[in-house]
This record gives structure tokens, sequence and C-alpha cells, in this order.
């Protein structure tokens, strides 16, 4: 019987991106299914009934949620190229890092595009010593991994082209090649593999679809001001 994987995964979303890459690094085939969180489908609602979000990875009679959850699955699963280094110590550092992206710095960088005056100046500021802190991670190395893209890469795809566009819609710069080098080398690397490049949107689209989501964002503001 052939072997049946599913993602169900939203366009914009660096989460669901993350499982596809996690994938197409093994060499398995899947089918993507695209999802509207405005307007969520029952399949999705079947799914994932407790949170009710993507991405979603269906293998065979199996169901599994949560892009590290997910991404750990795949890589148990599936022989081949390793996600997670071998040693024990390395694959809990890996795991830290991935928690370290998601609840520090990606948080940290989206209220600081996303809010204004005093409160988007504390969020650059820890956005600032988080980046850093990954600077430092990435000293005398060519990805978060190693030589090659891990886990810690996967997860920081949210670094490596979803944080510039917020910059660029936020008209802030927190990614500065002076002062953070060697993450943006790592960003420029990252970007350049072929696989990464199947596995994100186009630049383009993602920065008019968060361009459109922020005007909408102002003129609601302006209306209730108005009001």
């Amino acid at each position: 019987m052939a072997e049946e994987v599913k993602v169900m995964g939203m366009w914009i979303s660096p989460f669901s991106r993350r499982v596809e890459l996690a994938l197409k690094l093994k060499g398995v085939s899947y089918e993507y299914i695209e999802e509207d969180l405005a307007n969520k489908s029952p399949l999705l609602l079947k799914y994932n009934p407790i949170h009710k979000k993507i991405p979603v990875l269906l293998h065979n009679e199996k169901i599994f949620i949560e892009s590290t959850v997910i991404l750990e699955y795949i890589d148990e699963t599936w022989e081949g190229y390793s996600l997670l280094p071998e040693d024990p110590y390395q694959r809990a550092m890996a795991r830290f890092w991935v928690k370290f992206i998601d609840e520090k710095c990606g948080t940290a960088v989206w209220i600081a595009c996303w809010s204004e005056g005093k409160d988007q100046e504390k969020a650059m500021e820890e956005a600032w010593e988080h980046l850093r802190t990954l600077e430092n991670e990435l000293k005398g190395k060519k990805f978060f991994g190693g030589e090659t893209i891990g886990l810690v890469d996967i997860a920081a795809n949210l670094i490596a082209l979803w944080f510039g566009i917020f910059e660029e819609v936020a008209g802030i710069k927190l990614l500065d090649e002076e002062k953070l080098p060697i993450l943006c080398r790592w960003i420029e690397q990252f970007l350049s593999c072929d696989l990464v490049k199947e596995s994100l949107p186009p630049r383009d689209e993602l920065l008019m679809f968060f361009q459109a989501r922020k005007e909408a964002i102002t003129a609601s503001k302006s209306m209730v001001y108005k009001i």
C-alpha cells in the first residue's frame, strides 16, 4: 500500500513551511492542502479540534500537530538526512534553540514590527538582544546545524525570510549587516539552498500580503479615532 503523507498549511505561515522543508530534505513525497484560517475547513477542525491551527501532518492513519513536534516525528520516522544530531547533548541544545527562536526571538520581533511608541522601542531592544545571542551561537559554523541545515535552521526560516519582510513593512531595521554579520551571512546561505527556495513563498507576494495587512490595521485605527 502506498504511503499517505499530507500537510495542511497556509502559504504565509513559516510554521507549515518548516514541515515542507523537513519533508523535502528527507526526500518524502507529500500532498499539500492549503487552509484558510479565516474560514477553517471541516477537515482542519476534524484533525486539529483542540487548537484549530496549522500545520497538521497526516501520515497514513496518524495525525500530528505543532510544527516542532512534527519536525521531530519526521526525523525519527524517515531515514536518510538527519535533522537532529546523534549526540544527546547536541540534540537537547537544538531543541533549546528552537524554543528560543519561537518564544523569545520571534515574539520580540513581531511586537517590534507591529507596535508603536514605547512598546515598540522596548520590543526592539529585546529583539536586538535575542538576535545578538543567535549571532554568538553561529560563530564558527555555516549553519546552526553545523555544515548542513538542521532542526534549528529549519525553525529559523522565520528569521531568514519573514523578519526582513516585517522590517520593511514596519519601517524599522533589526537585521543590520554591520551589527549582525554572521547572522546575515547565515540568512544568505540558507536562502540560497535550492530546497529552501522550493519550500518558501515568493518574497514579493509575502511582502504584498503583510503590507495590505498593515494598511488594513492602520485604516481600522483611523476609523475608530474618527468615530
